[in-house]
């Protein structure tokens, strides 16, 4: 008998924060601005998609003590765009990066419970941890933790909301004026919480939301993250677009779940992904070369060789050979706020193969960052893409995928006008939305919000 064909999850990544925009690009428009916001939410909902993604960044990159202004420049506050995307999308999920490094449980709770009233159930967090002392330079505690303790006060972090979130029983609000009582139990919203990272006792003041609580989504790829998914995550997100690594991470992730007493299907697997469309699979090889020169200019190549060389490079051409000097191996660097300059653990010996690369395939500074760097996921005519995609879900290597188009904020029409309705008319995507939440869209069970807490703390 073989087996029911998955159905395909997909999102669109405002793609914010990152350097793979081309900003330069005639038909780009504003990343700051609200209309941008809106479009792409429009299209994104018009399209039956689960969710908007929004990505955060607390400090802006700086490239030898610099604003890196190849980047996209402006970071406009995570709820602040998601509330007002609420007021014009009608089904489509809205999630938002947090921080649990440098936020407060009880704030972000309140953010998030608010949000899902607002949005009807839409809500949704990418939990996440802060790696660096540059970006705690912005806030009042400073520094950061080891990584042992970013996960652990994450993890405490999100108990601790969950348990805000379900301080408030379903059903709590009576508002019955017959009788004059407004609340079933007085003692609503009561919590006390007493751990290693937090130690409070109060009244939460938001009512149980529509979603009970906000989808949770993990961006970790490290053991430590994927346990942290597994142990109470929704959804992952996967940086693995390759078939072999796809399948690896999905069996991998999912085979941690049962541990923790978790179905398979409790937990979504989305690896972002990047497109290029043609209306041929040449075409759209020959634009994708397009635009991969579009991100990779001569400035930008620069900049990214100096994440592994550590020292100005502004002298070399772009153009020409790499710099025979070594890297600089030292603590301080000169690119900051970026978690890339973590990849390259040995730059002398990275520094070393790319010479050599360099030097066989007869590739300029320039040309090495094009073909070392990030590559389009699925390029090709509509009917290529909505094969490739199909297959990999398919072959248990995602759920779905999180897309990332290279122009803000159209460059997400043309997927949503070609390759939607091929995987439509194949009957692995949704024509229509059969539900209302967030939760509904991703196939997720609501929380168990019946019956009240057990034993209401102390008023």
């Amino acid at each position: 008998m073989s087996k029911p064909l998955k159905q395909i999850h997909l999102a669109a990544h405002f793609p914010g924060v990152n350097n793979t925009t081309v900003w330069s690009d005639p038909a780009a428009g504003s990343h700051i601005e609200f209309e941008s916001f809106a479009h792409f939410a429009r299209t994104a909902e018009r399209a039956k998609f689960d969710f908007l993604f929004l990505a955060e960044g607390l400090r802006l990159r700086e490239q030898g003590g610099k604003i890196y202004d190849l980047d996209v420049v402006g970071r406009p506050d995570t709820f602040t765009v998601l509330a007002a995307l609420a007021a014009v999308t009608d089904r489509l999920g809205l999630t938002g990066t947090i921080n649990s490094t440098f936020n407060e449980p009880y704030e972000v709770a309140r953010q998030f419970a608010s949000l899902d009233h607002l949005s009807g159930g839409r809500s949704a967090w990418n939990v996440v941890t802060s790696w660096d002392a540059f970006t705690g330079e912005n806030f009042r505690r400073g520094g950061f933790l080891p990584q042992e303790e970013r996960y652990s006060r994450a993890k405490e972090f999100l108990a601790t909301a969950n348990e805000l979130f379900d301080s408030f029983a379903a059903g709590e609000i009576l508002a019955d004026q017959a009788t004059g009582t407004f609340l079933r139990d007085a003692k609503a919203g009561a919590f006390v919480h007493q751990g290693q990272h937090f130690d409070i006792h109060g009244r939460f003041n938001v009512p149980r939301s529509p979603q009970g609580r906000p989808v949770i989504f993990q961006a970790g790829d490290s053991d430590e993250g994927r346990e942290f998914a597994a142990s109470g995550a929704d959804a992952i997100f996967s940086r693995y677009a390759g078939l072999a690594e796809g399948r690896a991470f999905y069996a991998d992730v999912k085979g941690r779940l049962a541990k923790y007493g978790r179905r398979p299907d409790q937990l979504l697997i989305l690896p972002a992904a990047t497109f290029v469309l043609g209306d041929t699979d040449a075409e759209a090889a020959e634009l994708a070369r397009e635009v991969r020169r579009q991100q990779v200019s001569g400035a930008t190549a620069l900049k990214h060789l100096e994440f592994v060389w550590n020292r100005d490079l502004s002298a070399y051409d772009p153009e020409g050979p790499l710099p025979d000097v070594d890297p600089v191996v030292s603590e301080e660097h000169i690119s900051r706020g970026r978690a890339q300059v973590r990849m390259y653990r040995d730059p002398v010996a990275i520094a070393r193969e790319w010479r050599q690369l360099a030097e066989a395939n007869k590739w300029s500074i320039r040309d090495l960052v094009i073909n070392t760097g990030n590559r389009q996921t699925f390029v090709g005519a509509p009917e290529t893409v909505a094969r490739s995609i199909n297959e990999f879900v398919q072959a248990d290597a995602s759920d779905g995928f999180i897309l990332v188009p290279h122009i803000t904020p159209g460059g997400l029409d043309p997927f949503a006008d070609k390759v939607v309705p091929l995987l439509q008319e194949q009957g692995v995507f949704r024509a229509d939305y059969e539900g209302t939440t967030l939760r509904d869209h991703l196939g997720l069970a609501h929380p168990d919000s019946a019956a009240p807490p057990a034993e209401r703390a102390a008023s």
